[in-house]
């Protein structure tokens, strides 16, 4: 015998009389839920409702929500956006199984670097930009230099030498 642990929860198993019995409500009152769409049970071939553990769980759920005063309109709302977040739970869980499926099979992750001019720039995992041995020099224009306007704005580029070993001095 299964334990009801062991159950599918989905499984459409009880007749109404017992689902209103263990939901602690009248049959009545579950066949105004199923004309209403709060809780919509299986049908076998011949029409007949059956329920399964979770629509017994969702009937109780309405009762603590009447109980406290929400209306039928409030209810039918209430569990939309259940199932809405149970969806986009489910969702949420696909995309991360995605992406660490992602993770795990990209060679290498992308990694940005600044460029030179300021823009971003993907780099391969494990690379750098290469470094820029140039010294930037600006010299403001003084009025009565001889240079054009634009030129005297224009930063001048001054590229560094390496030291170089000296020689050494012949006697």
């Amino acid at each position: 015998m299964a334990l009801p642990s062991d159950l599918d929860e989905d499984a459409p198993i009880f007749a109404i009389a017992m689902a209103a019995e263990l939901a602690n409500m009248h049959p009545q009152t579950l066949r105004q839920y199923d004309r209403m769409g709060l809780v919509t049970p299986q049908r076998t071939a011949g029409r007949v409702r059956r329920y399964s553990l979770r629509d017994v769980a969702q009937l109780r759920e309405i009762a603590v929500l009447s109980n406290e005063g929400v209306s039928l309109e409030g209810i039918a709302r209430v569990l939309e956006l259940q199932r809405e977040v149970l969806g986009l739970r489910r969702r949420v869980r696909a995309l991360e199984a995605e992406l660490a499926d992602e993770r795990l099979t990209r060679l290498g992750g992308r990694v940005f670097a600044a460029g030179e001019r300021g823009d971003v720039v993907p780099l391969a995992h494990g690379r750098r930009m290469a470094r820029r041995t140039e010294v930037v020099v600006w010299r403001p224009a003084r009025v009565h230099e001889a240079e054009s306007d634009v030129e005297a704005d224009r930063p001048r580029t001054v590229r560094r030498r390496r030291p170089t070993a000296k020689k050494p001095a012949s006697d």
